[in-house]
């Protein structure tokens, strides 16, 4: 079944166009860490994010951050 761009919402048109840009982008650049060997520690460190983000914990928040490295919120 085909759509056309009168048939999709804005959002998931800026979804196509921001995947599509992506894509071009990794094309003409590559992948940066393409054949970089992660340390062990970094291993280990995401290993325990992801099992403290399954279990719930997801950090610090973002406002809190920000305050604390005295960051410009409207930066973001």
């Amino acid at each position: 079944m085909s759509v056309t761009i009168t048939q999709i919402t804005k959002e998931q048109l800026l979804e196509l166009i921001e995947d599509i840009v992506e894509q071009k982008i990794m094309e003409l650049l590559g992948d940066p860490d393409e054949g970089l060997l992660i340390k062990e520690e970094t291993i280990e460190r995401l290993k325990k994010q992801k099992i403290e983000t399954k279990v719930g914990n997801r950090g610090r928040p973002f406002d809190e951050v920000v305050k604390e490295l005295a960051l410009v919120e409207s930066c973001f």
